[in-house]
């Protein structure tokens, strides 16, 4: 996958399939299964590392984060988030922390907001050859300017708000753009009139493509499961099952049994044996 197949699935139609990875072996299975898209989301801060929000991790765990996945995953398009305020003090610090995030492996990276400052950072990642996935509608890391995790778009202008700014994106260099938490009808608009691709993630049917929380479509992270975001699985019931069932044989004694044991040569142990501190 590349950035022209990904253009090419939009103008055939075909659906955008993404989804969040933060692990080698969850990477791994992922690649496996034919996604599009990969996303190491800052929102491992939450459902990896156990914080509230996506504000307190930074750019050093992204990178440690995203080798891991790059390693899992090295055959596919992998975009890696850009923490909060990594790339909001310099066109330099956004420039230096991109490329930390390029040479971890990822093939992209992701920036929330607009504003005149991220358009001239998006132009010079794309210009020293950084490819930029821009995120717009509801953006976590302006949850405490926006107030909370409340639905954007709602309203006609609005929408041709998000619109603009999608297409300067656009013209700036970003190759899609992630719309999250959006009205479907506002979201299929901008979509139908923006010449890159739309990610949805609680933004309706209409999108380009759609992208989901590993952790929550598995039913792994429970601490809260947004209304979008579809459970394909329960591997909270699963895992604490075969923790129970682990524990439970422990101590009965029937872990581990005879074939799950290494064991001394014959000659070995009976000279064990002949030791005066060997109990039988």
């Amino acid at each position: 996958m590349n950035i022209s197949k990904l253009h090419k699935l939009k103008e055939e139609g075909k659906k955008i399939v993404g989804i969040t990875a933060y692990d080698y072996s969850t990477a791994k299975i992922i690649e496996q299964s034919g996604v599009d898209l990969i996303l190491v989301g800052d929102s491992l801060a939450m459902v990896a590392l156990g914080y509230r929000d996506t504000y307190v991790v930074g750019i050093d765990e992204m990178v440690v984060f995203t080798k891991a996945v790059a390693k899992g995953a090295p055959k596919s398009f992998i975009v890696g988030d850009m923490p909060f305020m990594s790339y909001n003090i310099s066109i330099e610090q956004g420039l230096e922390n991109a490329g930390k995030m390029i040479k971890a492996g990822a093939s992209a990276i992701k920036i929330e907001g607009a504003n005149n400052y991220l358009l001239t950072l998006v132009s010079r990642c794309v210009q020293s050859g950084i490819p930029v996935l821009a995120h717009l509608g509801f953006t976590p890391q302006f949850m405490n300017i926006i107030g909370g995790h409340k639905i954007q778009g709602k309203t006609y202008d609005a929408t041709l708000n998000l619109l603009e700014w999608g297409t300067r994106l656009a013209e700036a260099g970003a190759f899609g753009l992630v719309l999250e938490m959006v009205p479907e009808e506002s979201a299929k608009f901008i979509t139908d009139n923006l010449p890159i691709p739309t990610i949805g993630i609680g933004a309706g049917r209409y999108c380009s493509g759609q992208i989901l929380v590993s952790d929550d479509i598995l039913g792994k992270y429970t601490d809260f499961t947004p209304k979008f975001a579809r459970q394909y699985a329960n591997l909270n019931n699963i895992i604490q099952n075969a923790v129970c069932n682990y524990a439970a044989d422990v101590r009965s004694g029937s872990f581990p049994a005879e074939n799950e044991v290494f064991n001394l040569s014959e000659t070995e142990y009976n000279k064990l044996k002949e030791d005066k501190n060997f109990v039988n």
